[in-house]
């Protein structure tokens, strides 16, 4: 395996426009003196095939050809030198396309397949993009304690860990149970079809344990007789996800939230709140943690 030894090619370039590239979402490749690799923002993880045809135009005249899929939906175009980070941000503009994604701000959005997947429950392409335009780009300017990351997933799969993210949004769809229509079965196909064992036929009832059950909606329609016909759509919300260095899981909030409205009302009152109450190079997770999560609550869930 082949050491890395990229400290030893020294930067021509000022650490002064290393920094400044960088809030536009160049970061600098460290096997090379001078080039950067440049992250172009999808949106929602999802991009048109003239916008392809453009990024790939973008690499051969701009960078060394090739660009990279990053863990966070974006693209980054490879090998960039310095002179030609103006020229790559002037021709992608020019094709609707934009760099950055880096600092102490809201970071693009992440969203998995949502319902073009079998298991999706919630238009994740669709919600991402107007967090994507409300948030990303509407508080762009806004500086932060930290980075702050959004993911949304269609179901509890979590394709995409959204509560690994300082915010996550993860697509529900929660059984409400007739239980004057339950035939109590002996072979019970709701018990046989939960991925989860929280469905289970208790003194010739059908019964689900909460604590168990992860809402994704697998049992909805599957009873004969109807028992499990009815159901609540929406989703749930986690916040202080962290994973790197220091890992969190976050923490669902007390409801499922069923107007899409509210939940991006909390997205940005969990923005806010880290904006105003966050200290300087914390994460939201430990802003939590010094806040304490019922606060936290009160206040996302308040007025």
């Amino acid at each position: 395996m082949k050491a890395n030894n990229t400290d030893r090619v020294k930067c021509t370039v000022s650490s002064e426009e290393v920094a400044r590239v960088k809030g536009l979402g160049f970061l600098r490749d460290k096997n090379t003196p001078d080039c950067f690799n440049g992250r172009v923002i999808t949106r929602n993880g999802k991009i048109t095939s003239e916008e392809g045809f453009a990024i790939a135009e973008a690499a051969k005249r701009f960078g060394s050809g090739e660009f990279a899929m990053t863990s966070r939906m974006t693209v980054e175009i490879q090998c960039v030198p310095f002179g030609n980070i103006e020229p790559l941000r002037e021709f992608l503009s020019e094709h609707g396309l934009e760099t950055g994604g880096t600092g102490p701000k809201v970071r693009p959005v992440v969203s998995c397949k949502g319902t073009t997947c079998q298991y999706g429950l919630i238009d994740t392409f669709g919600l991402s993009g107007e967090i994507h335009e409300r948030f990303y780009k509407g508080y762009h300017d806004t500086k932060l304690p930290h980075k702050f990351k959004i993911g949304v997933g269609g179901c509890p799969n979590n394709c995409v860990k959204p509560d690994l993210n300082d915010l996550g949004i993860i697509g529900q769809r929660v059984p409400e149970i007739d239980y004057a229509k339950c035939h109590g079965c002996k072979k019970c196909s709701i018990e046989a079809t939960c991925p989860m064992g929280a469905a289970r036929m208790t003194d010739g009832v059908i019964t689900k344990d909460d604590a168990l059950c992860n809402s994704c909606g697998r049992c909805i329609g599957k009873c004969p007789f109807g028992a499990f016909d009815g159901f609540t759509n929406g989703c749930r919300i986690y916040i202080g996800g962290r994973w790197g260095k220091k890992t969190a899981r976050g923490k669902a909030l007390s409801k499922v939230f069923t107007d899409k409205a509210e939940v991006l009302d909390v997205v940005e009152r969990a923005i806010c709140l880290f904006r105003d109450e966050g200290i300087s190079g914390e994460r939201f997770a430990d802003t939590i943690n010094r806040l304490g999560f019922e606060c936290v609550e009160k206040k996302l869930l308040g007025d």
